[in-house]
C-alpha cells in the first residue's frame, strides 16, 4: 500500500497540482488513494481470505498504525513538517479528506471480510 501511496502522491504533485491546484489536487488525490487501496485490499482478500472478523479487525488496526507511524514519521523526519501541520491535512472544515484514507485502511478488511462471509 506504501507503493501505491507514494505513486499517487507522486501524480498528484505532477499532474493535479499544476491543473487544478493545492486544494483540489489533494481531495482528488484522497478520493483516488481511497479507491486504490479498495481495488488492493478487495484484490488481496481474494487470495489471501480473512478467517474471522475478529482477525479482519486486528488487520485493520494493524493498518491504521502502520499508517500512521509512517505517515507522521515520513512528515516529521523527512519532510520536516510539525505536528500542526501534519494535523491540518485531517482537518475536513477546511476541506482536507486526508482523514478518509486512514478511516478506510482500518475499516477496509472487516467490510471486505463482512461481504465475503455473505457469500
Amino acid at each position: 500500500m506504501i507503493a501505491i501511496a507514494v505513486a499517487n502522491g507522486a501524480l498528484r504533485e505532477a499532474w493535479l497540482l499544476p491543473r487544478y491546484g493545492d486544494p483540489i489536487a489533494r481531495q482528488i488525490s484522497s478520493v483516488t488513494l481511497l479507491v486504490l487501496f479498495a481495488l488492493y485490499i478487495g484484490a488481496l482478500f481474494r487470495i489471501w481470505p480473512l478467517a474471522s472478523a475478529r482477525l479482519a479487525l486486528a488487520v485493520g488496526l494493524a493498518w491504521l498504525a502502520l499508517t500512521l507511524v509512517f505517515e507522521f514519521g515520513l512528515g516529521y523526519f523527512v519532510s520536516h513538517l510539525t505536528l500542526r501541520e501534519m494535523l491540518a491535512e485531517y482537518d475536513l472544515t477546511s476541506g482536507r479528506l486526508w482523514v478518509l484514507v486512514p478511516i478506510w485502511v482500518a475499516a477496509a478488511p472487516y467490510v471486505f471480510y463482512s461481504v465475503q462471509a455473505r457469500r
